[in-house]
């Protein structure tokens, strides 16, 4: 057997050099395969391993450490004369590419496709996947976000995540909510089932049978779920919820419950319910911060396994559905383990609000 590869030795300050070049969405595009290499090279990955991660040689990789161990990061970016492929586009073409991408797009368009970036600058399809993979470009996704404009997010999410990571004593910890106007659908025609070759079918359209709403409360620490379907998600509704976690909860336990901004878990006859019943605490999410909720999670869970592609002819099959997963989770319940802090939650937060005041109120258009 061949010996493992040996690290290639760099310093603190040489990693920080090569960790900037490789992250460059504007510099030449061997220079920052070069970079990357190097990197992986000094983690102690094998000269094929990283020829094959990033498309080149073994032989390319293998005269980037030698270069590097003789002359460090000094002439990273140069070639020497004669030596590797001629360049097929020049740096100011990648350039173009890299900036319109950024800054621009198609004329009627919302974002860039390879061929109509290609048709924009005279090159080629691949030439222009080439650039985007090389810098991490990908204009065909979008992530949706939103930013808690709460004025009391801060202490909402300290307290929240408190709770999560330093749960009180003689208490459970409950994070509740309501998955309202679940539909029951009816499929128009029979579905066809799974076999080789082939996956299973449903068809795309289909018959509405009414609705339920799922309220449903994540215990925290060992992930059983109390869970109630009722028709409608007012405050009456509510508060018979908050009876049936009054009486399943054992007496002895304070019950904190974390929960959103909804009006209804805050109407009066829920706060005089609350007062003859103190050992309940309520505590809310920031505004437009659903995922700090847990329970949001189990709820997609739900969601996959046991309604998206199940088929009721009315409501009670829904709720039977739902039921019979209910006792399924707590059969055998896997609770969500919290990691994040609320510093580093915060500072994610505050780099998100700096990048969106920087960020132009429009993308530049094109000619």
């Amino acid at each position: 057997m061949r010996p493992a590869t040996a690290a290639l030795p760099m310093t603190l300050g040489q990693r920080e050099i090569l960790e900037v070049l490789g992250r460059s969405r504007t510099g030449p595009h061997r220079q920052v395969l070069r970079a990357k290499a190097l990197l992986a090279a000094g983690d102690g990955v094998a000269n094929t391993a990283i020829a094959a991660r990033l498309g080149v040689s073994p032989a390319s990789v293998s005269a980037w450490r030698e270069q590097f161990a003789r002359e460090g990061v000094g002439n990273l970016g140069q070639v020497r004369a004669g030596r590797g492929r001629k360049a097929v586009i020049p740096v100011e073409k990648i350039d173009e590419i890299v900036q319109l991408t950024l800054h621009g797009r198609p004329d009627g368009c919302t974002h860039w496709s390879t061929r109509t970036m290609a048709e924009r600058v005279g090159v080629s399809k691949d030439t222009v996947a080439r650039v985007w993979r090389a810098r991490g470009l990908k204009p065909h996704l979008v992530k949706t976000f939103k930013i808690s404009n709460d004025p009391r997010f801060e202490e909402k999410l300290v307290d929240v995540v408190g709770l999560y990571l330093n749960p009180p004593e003689k208490a459970v910890v409950l994070c509740m909510d309501e998955k309202s106007s679940i539909q029951a659908l009816d499929r128009t025609q029979p579905s066809l089932p799974m076999k080789p070759g082939r996956a299973g079918t449903m068809t795309h359209d289909y018959k509405r049978n009414g609705t339920t709403t799922l309220f449903a409360a994540l215990d925290v620490l060992t992930g059983t779920v109390i869970g109630d379907c009722l028709p409608r998600h007012r405050h009456e509704e509510f508060l018979k919820f908050l009876r049936k976690i009054d009486r399943e909860v054992p007496k002895n336990l304070a019950v904190h419950m974390i929960l959103d901004n909804y009006a209804t878990h805050k109407h009066a006859d829920v706060d005089a319910w609350l007062a003859k019943h103190p050992r309940f605490h309520l505590h809310f999410t920031p505004t437009s911060s659903s995922w700090l909720n847990l329970v949001e999670r189990w709820f997609r869970d739900i969601t996959d396994k046991a309604i998206r592609r199940g088929v009721f002819g009315n409501v009670g099959e829904l709720i039977t559905a739902i039921e019979d997963y209910l006792r399924a989770n707590n059969a055998n319940p896997k609770p969500f383990i919290w990691t994040a802090t609320a510093e580093q939650i915060l500072a994610k937060v505050q780099r998100g609000r700096v990048a969106l005041t920087q960020s132009p109120v429009k993308t530049a258009t094109h000619h």
